[in-house]
């Protein structure tokens, strides 16, 4: 019987707390827009400088004592804010986060600016394959990225500072893979702004990169460029045709996060496209931050819920994948993987590098 008792009250202590945790997750947006409005207030900007008392609070940030009442109980109930035993408050580690962490930072704004709206029409977008929020809220159009350079100030630079944060902090050590095969054409696909661009040329003197991308952003990139060194093509890729038409002959093809954009049905094509491109010599790099991979629970979290961004605003059909994932569309290809590059970067990616079969 003892046993028995144990048991039951073991089960429902559980039982509490999974109400708890369920709790947080039905008021999540809440939370989120409590905190966004905290910021946003610079309510935690000025507790990160001292305690304060709500009183301190409402004069300093010049809000409503409402508002300060308001904000701080729900605040301290998801651990942003703790009181002092003199009655100010405090930021917590939790709410220093949003201030300090940078990848914290992005992802808050990114999820806040481009993509909390069109969460809304996510079971939608499942049912139909199709970016619901982004139709519903932005752009008549079947991907969000022909719209980059139309989104609004705020919108379109936290969607370039999640972009950029994560794989350029993996190019120093990527160019030093890319380089000991001594490669003089690069085919970057999918360059986007041209980061990596601007990388591989400050790497090497030597080499010429072309840049691949939708007319849009080739037009919004070149403008950032007056080099021979750096050429653009602007294309679709998921039209057909030979990638070397305009470069020639390629060392080397560089994917850095560019694939997860796509379909598995998708992927494939496109790697197939690369691989009818090239030659027995040329080296393709694909850059990814695989959800598998990575050494802490917070980043799987993160890249296995970016990938609702897919879903509801970017095309209604990719998603952050597995390295598995990506092992077994290379392995139905023309590719096939010659090594596999692991823990680069700061945030884990994985760099796959395939020759022609």
């Amino acid at each position: 019987m003892e046993k028995n008792v144990k048991f039951s009250r073991k089960n429902r202590m559980s039982a509490v707390e999974a109400l708890t945790e369920a709790q947080k997750i039905a008021f999540a947006p809440f939370t989120f827009q409590a905190l966004a409005a905290m910021i946003d207030f610079k309510i935690l900007e000025t507790l990160s400088k001292a305690p304060k008392t709500k009183e301190e609070i409402k004069k300093e940030c010049k809000i409503s004592e409402y508002a300060v009442d308001t904000l701080f109980d729900a605040a301290l109930c998801a651990g942003l804010l703790k009181i002092n035993e003199d009655g100010t408050y405090s930021n917590t580690k939790l709410a220093d986060a949003f201030l300090y962490d940078e990848m914290t930072r992005v992802n808050f704004n990114f999820v806040k600016d481009v993509c909390y709206l069109g969460a809304s029409e996510l079971e939608k977008s499942f049912k139909t394959g199709r970016p619901e929020g982004l139709h519903k809220y932005f752009f008549d159009s079947e991907t969000i990225y022909p719209m980059i350079t139309k989104m609004n100030a705020q919108m379109k630079k936290s969607w370039y500072e999640f972009d950029h944060h994560y794989s350029d902090d993996c190019f120093d050590e990527v160019l030093g893979i890319i380089f000991e095969k001594n490669p003089k054409t690069i085919l970057d696909i999918g360059g986007n702004t041209g980061k990596f661009e601007n990388a591989c040329l400050n790497y090497n003197s030597d080499c010429t990169v072309f840049m691949f991308d939708l007319p849009e952003n080739i037009k919004a990139a070149r403008a950032g460029f007056d080099t021979p060194r750096c050429r653009f093509i602007s294309g679709n890729i998921l039209d057909e045709g030979d990638l070397s038409a305009d470069s020639g002959k390629l060392d080397a093809v560089f994917m850095s996060q560019f694939l997860d954009c796509f379909s598995k049905e998708q992927i494939l094509f496109i790697l197939n496209r690369v691989a009818g491109s090239i030659d027995e010599k040329t080296r393709v790099y694909i850059l990814e931050p695989f959800i598998d991979n990575q050494r802490f629970k917070g980043a799987a979290y993160a890249l296995s819920h970016i990938s609702f961004y897919f879903t509801c605003m970017a095309n209604g059909k990719s998603k952050m994948y597995n390295e598995a994932d990506f092992v077994e569309l290379i392995d139905k290809s023309g590719l096939k993987i010659d090594k596999a590059h692991h823990n680069i970067g700061k945030y884990d990616y994985t760099l796959l590098e395939c020759v022609k079969k």
